[in-house]
């Protein structure tokens, strides 16, 4: 019982882990706004 216990308090500090980072990304980091373009032929156009 004592390794299964220890089994999940590992998965829940590596999910704590994953979970911080994510976090960290998604709070700490600023995207940066572009223009973007996409230059498509003629025949893909409908009509």
């Amino acid at each position: 019982m004592p390794s299964l216990i220890r089994f999940l308090v590992f998965l829940l500090v590596l999910g704590g882990l994953g979970y911080g980072g994510i976090f960290a990304l998604a709070t700490m980091v600023e995207p940066r706004p572009r223009i973007m373009t996409e230059t498509i032929s003629a025949d893909l156009l409908p009509g």
